[in-house]
């Protein structure tokens, strides 16, 4: 796989299984940490569109995909998840460039990728049916159907991953695909798709179509032969989505924003502590939902914490993804940086005074990037705006709490409930906290772990639905009951 070349040539999408041209306006996708051009497209246009979804509903009807037993659909996926695992160094490079993470995290996320399509491949061979117990002279039965088209929509930060937690439990269940990456990430959607076409998956079943989501994510989602949407982004958008899911009647997954509060209790061991919330927070430079983005210290802890915490995070090496130690790369465009540039002067506005960064770094690469410091804004109260509001970067808003009320009372007020850390020795206390946040996801004494085998959402505006678990395949299916008579005489009703 190519690194970044000057070529002029623009790169192909997938529409219906076909490598072409998009019809709609080009667009070019910048390595972060440069600014220079990684790849050069064009969009589909609404036609393209059409087309993809008609092929793909072409390709669920007649390739038999969704007819071949289970383990024959697992043994695609299984070749899917190898194939990932031996190309995962230049797949790692290629998710480099495309979103600007560090190449220690990118390889994670094709691990990730790969883990993913093994899950689902041996979920999908496991899948039980259930015979329900008999109310009747007649046996029932409990199945389940694939639904047909899916869109997937992803975000930038952290494509094939995210890719794979949509794509492998939908393509498990028998149906077609049509993924809409991010604008800004489309090339790892790409590799991905023609990864599957290679293992066997049948050609139209899967579609990769980038571009503006109030363009194509529109027109995907009101399209009438998508039975479903996934989608993972920004609340904003994932509550237009529901509205157009309403008046389809069609069913969501929506994994949207976070302001997760993580909670460091008088009895928490420090160090754990420590490198707990500066990775909660910092790793993927913040642009994460579960991001842990509010810090709440035991009074009497805070200020030795807030001292340690904050050495730490300047220390921090901030620097080029392809460097084996960078530990914070790029945001992922010019625009992103000063959208979190904003944000920070509101909380400087509303009174916040920065512990430390709260700048871009200077000189050298940090010039050509788009490079951020980690900061941590100290003096604010939970109900200021940069307490609520999610910033989607590696910003942290640190405050004191007295006790437990306290703690649950500011941890709870939030619109967003997508995840949350304990940090105590206490387990007790940790069982007690941990029932009583408020949050999709509870991480005690770690943080921004994950595993395939967990379902994973959030509440209120966190979003709506289930993502993995074994049953996460059921997502992308439709419940059928069946009534198998088993009366010798005719029904008595008409005699």
């Amino acid at each position: 796989m190519s690194l970044i070349t000057e070529s002029k040539d623009l790169l192909p999408i997938n529409i219906g299984g076909e490598m072409r041209l998009g019809g709609g306006d080009e667009s070019a996708t910048l390595y972060p940490a440069t600014g220079e051009v990684v790849a050069r497209l064009r969009a589909p246009s609404l036609a393209d569109v059409d087309e993809a979804i008609a092929r793909a509903d072409h390709a669920f009807r007649t390739s038999g995909w969704a007819q071949r037993k289970p383990h024959e659909r697992a043994a695609v996926l299984y070749r899917v998840a190898s194939l990932i695992r031996e190309r995962a160094e230049p797949l790692a490079q290629r998710q480099r460039l495309d979103n600007g993470k560090p190449i220690s995290e990118t390889r994670n996320l094709v691990a990730s990728a790969a883990g993913t399509f093994q899950f689902f491949a041996s979920a999908c061979e496991t899948l039980e049916e259930t015979i329900t117990p008999s109310r009747g002279d007649f046996m029932t039965m409990s199945v389940y159907e694939p639904m047909g088209v899916v869109a997937a929509i992803t975000p930038w930060n952290s494509p094939i991953a995210s890719e794979a937690q949509k794509v492998a439990p939908a393509l498990a269940a028998g149906n077609a695909v049509v993924i809409k990456p991010a604008e800004a990430t489309p090339l790892m959607a790409l590799e991905l798709a023609a990864i599957c076409e290679e293992a066997g998956i049948p050609k139209g079943l899967i579609s990769v179509l980038p571009g503006r989501g109030s363009v194509i994510g529109d027109a995907i989602t009101k399209h009438p032969l998508v039975k479903r949407v996934s989608f993972t982004g920004g609340t904003s958008t994932g509550k237009h989505i529901a509205h157009i899911a309403a008046d389809k009647m069609m069913p969501v997954s929506l994994e949207l924003g976070g302001k997760s509060a993580t909670m460091v209790l008088d009895d928490a061991d420090l160090d754990h502590a420590l490198n707990g919330v500066l990775y909660g927070i910092f790793s993927s430079s913040g642009e994460a939902c579960i991001a842990g983005s509010r810090l709440f210290v035991a009074r009497r802890l805070y200020g030795e914490f807030m001292e340690r915490l904050a050495a730490r995070a300047a220390a921090l090496r901030v620097g080029d993804p392809a460097d084996e130690r960078t530990q914070m790369g790029p945001l992922i465009t010019a625009k992103h940086r000063e959208s979190i540039e904003r944000y920070v002067a509101l909380g400087l506005d509303e009174g916040a005074s920065v512990r430390t960064g709260g700048a871009r770094p200077q000189g050298g690469l940090y010039e050509r990037g788009y490079y951020y410091q980690p900061t941590i804004l100290e003096g604010v109260k939970n109900t200021d705006q940069i307490c609520q509001q999610e910033i989607f970067g590696p910003v942290l808003v640190a405050m004191p709490f007295d006790n437990e009320d306290d703690l649950l009372a500011q941890a709870n007020d939030s619109l967003y409930a997508l995840a949350a850390g304990i940090w105590t020795r206490d387990y007790k206390r940790a069982w007690r906290i941990g029932r009583a946040v408020q949050a999709g996801t509870v991480w005690i004494n770690t943080y921004k772990q994950f595993s395939i085998s967990t379902p994973f959402g959030g509440w209120r505006d966190s979003g709506l639905g289930r993502e993995k678990g074994r049953l996460g395949i059921l997502q992308y299916m439709e419940q059928k009951s069946l009534y198998w008579g088993l009366n010798e005489q005719p029904l008595a009703w008409a005699n």
